[in-house]
């Protein structure tokens, strides 16, 4: 196993000269690692050395870095940090020219695979914001799943006249300010044209991402063009009403029919109207399938049965979003009466990689075994049961008549493999950093390390966690394994009796609680959302007053939401209140406890008669909600497997949801 070097050989399609200044900074960058040992020898004056440094760093005190740097070097397992840190400031500060001489020292003396291509990536990246992608060319690819360093590299590569191709481009942009000026420059110099740019305009309007939306649009429209794209943004009809006529430019048609995509957002039933009496004229035959489609999306993510209308009438033979197509077989599904037939012709629609996913695959198998083709639809269940452990996969499993039970176990990990994953440096460094913890640096070291390894390693490496209460890197790790599956990593029952209790308590099934807490937070006790919820339980801090309050909790203060036992408290009291006041359905109070409890009744009172809960679970219009549900569902299936080693049924459990 080894780093990927630092100075990447350019390929035959960049520039055909090297530098000395290249060669030179090339023959630096060849650092020797070993990537696994024995655990170092940590001297104490060393380690306290990085923990003052990491007080300095979070502190912004940077002019102290360098000298606590020296100090932590004999730290030979976190020794690195401390310059790692100063480096990355004196990188990103962009008040002072970028410190070569220091970088490169760093680079070809470190020890730490992770920490040099992570600086190696903010060079990079930094050398792109400046275009300096001379700089950029030099230091090569990096050993990092990062798309914008990524989109850098393919930038500096097509300014110095090497060969980047189209689909290189499109395959690497993610948004952000290195891929998005890597495709500006692309399209400037005619690598990418209308027809690669034009269907990512499209979905962001689609899906009302209106910031990269305009990003788009600038690339297409001229300044004259993008007053009026700024117009319809704002008011659709009024801009819709100005115009007349056929369309007299590509550009021209295309802002007409952006402007019909944002009125089906704002009026449905006026701008379908306006489409019916006005269409014909201002937007080609081409283009009214896709406007169509886009009513349809906006009613059903409303929860209209006349979305489906919609859809048909568009057709099909017409470029659709995935997001589209997948909310064009929801709102098929969503019918009084399903027409299976059009289900599986809507799953059809998709693009082959899509029609594969375990999701379309059961409700493909589901429509042939309602139109009596009862040997395709066994196939397409059998695909589904062997192939994925979750939500369909088990729902496929039950329409094959069977129960759910576990899958075949791999072995457990032995001595000898556990004694191995132990020599493993990165992960080594992960342990100490999640016992000092530092969790973002600890994860990212743990992600990194675990790259490459094989199943029986990665069992290994799970066991490990689990023996240092790291339970979130033990699920994450198992569930890379292929062909070796563990569930007892997989779906771990950590702090059993306390929850187990809490949940019993208030009259809860422990499995669903322990599905819940799965995946609200790996069981991450000092677990905290981007919007403030906390704790095993994820609760947040309005909801955590109210429920101490109406349970009568005494002396409950806001800073003990972390708490173990005062989070499963009130987290649990308030699962069970949701419950509650949802007819006592799992799948509903799962809904509620991510969307808050009024959403799924509003999505049950939009029903026009009862639906199975998979399919009431299948068209929440939240994608988060959406997924959250199935998940947990999902888990607390095989959490009350493992708890009670009877089969179970995910159908049962999921009920039938009714307005």
């Amino acid at each position: 196993m080894g780093l990927v070097p630092l100075l990447l050989l350019l390929t035959a399609c960049a520039e055909t000269s090297t530098s000395a200044a290249e060669k030179d900074i090339k023959g630096q960058l060849a650092p020797s690692l070993q990537y696994y040992g024995p655990p170092a020898q940590v001297p104490a004056d060393a380690r306290n050395a990085v923990m003052s440094a990491y007080e300095a760093m979070q502190a912004k005190n940077w002019a102290q870095l360098p000298t606590l740097a020296q100090q932590a070097r004999k730290d030979q397992e976190l020794g690195e940090y401390p310059m790692f840190w100063y480096l990355r400031n004196q990188i990103r500060s962009r008040s002072e020219p970028v410190p070569t001489g220091e970088i490169l020292a760093f680079l070809e003396k470190s020890q730490n695979p992770y920490l040099h291509e992570r600086l190696k990536a903010d060079w990079i990246l930094e050398a792109a914001r400046t275009r300096d992608f001379a700089t950029v060319r030099k230091l090569g690819n990096v050993n990092l799943n990062n798309a914008q360093v990524d989109c850098a590299v393919l930038h500096a590569r097509h300014m110095g006249h090497g060969r980047v191709t189209a689909s290189q481009a499109m395959d690497a942009f993610r948004p952000g300010t290195a891929c998005w000026d890597m495709l500006a420059q692309l399209y400037a110099s005619k690598v990418l044209q209308w027809d690669h740019i034009q269907p990512l305009l499209r979905d962001d309007i689609e899906y009302d991402n209106k910031a990269n939306a305009r990003r788009f649009a600038a690339m297409l429209f001229n300044p004259a063009q993008m007053k009026d794209y700024d117009a319809f943004m704002a008011n659709p009809k009024a801009w819709l009403s100005g115009q007349s006529g056929q369309a007299q430019s590509r550009e021209q048609e295309e802002l007409r029919t952006l402007a019909f995509s944002r009125l089906a957002r704002q009026d449905r039933d006026g701008g379908y109207a306006f489409l019916q009496s006005n269409g014909k004229i201002l937007v080609s035959a081409e283009n009214r399938p896709w406007i169509l489609a886009q009513f349809g999306l906006v009613s059903v993510l409303n929860l209209e049965d006349r979305a489906d209308q919609w859809y048909r009438q568009a057709g099909e033979g017409f470029r659709l979003s995935e997001y589209n197509h997948a909310w064009r077989v929801r709102a098929a599904l969503r019918q009084p009466d399903i027409d299976w037939p059009w289900v599986a012709k809507t799953i059809g629609m998709m693009p082959p990689a899509q029609q594969q996913e375990p999701v379309w695959t059961y409700w493909k198998a589901r429509a042939w075994q309602a139109m009596g083709n009862t040997a395709a639809a066994r196939k397409g269940f059998e695909t589904v049961a062997n192939d994925d452990h979750g939500f369909y996969g088990q729902l496929a499993t039950e329409a094959l008549g069977r129960k759910i039970t576990l899958p075949p176990q791999a072995p457990a990990s032995n001595a000898a493999e556990l004694a191995h994953i132990r020599q493993n440096r990165g992960l080594q460094r992960a342990v100490s950093l999640f016992n000092l913890g530092w969790r973002p640096e600890a994860v990212a070291e743990w992600n990194f390390a675990i790259r490459g390894l094989n199943d029986r390693e990665l069992m290994a490496a799970a066991e490990w966690a689990v023996q240092e209460n790291i339970y979130d890197r033990a699920i994450n790790t198992s569930l890379l394994t292929q062909g070796d599956i563990n569930f007892r990593q997989r779906f771990l029952a950590p702090f059993e009796g306390k929850v187990g209790q809490q949940a019993r308590n208030v009259g809860l099934d422990p499995a669903w609680v322990y599905g819940l807490i799965r995946q609200e937070s790996r069981f991450v006790p000092v677990a905290r959302s981007r919007v403030g919820a906390a704790g095993l339980m994820q609760v947040m801090p309005g909801t955590a007053k109210m429920v101490a309050n109406k349970i009568g909790m005494s002396g409950f203060s806001i800073s003990d939401v972390n708490e173990f036992e005062t989070n499963t408290v009130l987290g649990t009291s308030y699962l069970s209140m949701v419950k509650n006041d949802l007819g006592n359905s799992e799948v509903l109070a799962t809904a509620g406890y991510n969307a808050g409890p009024n959403r799924p009744k509003r999505w049950r009172s939009s029903l026009s008669g009862p639906v199975e809960g998979a399919i009431f679970a299948e068209t929440i219009p939240f994608t988060e909600t959406r997924l959250y549900v199935k998940h947990v569902m999902s888990n607390a299936t095989w959490y009350a497997t493992l708890f009670t080693g009877q089969p179970q049924s995910l159908v049962q459990r999921l009920g039938t949801v009714t307005p």
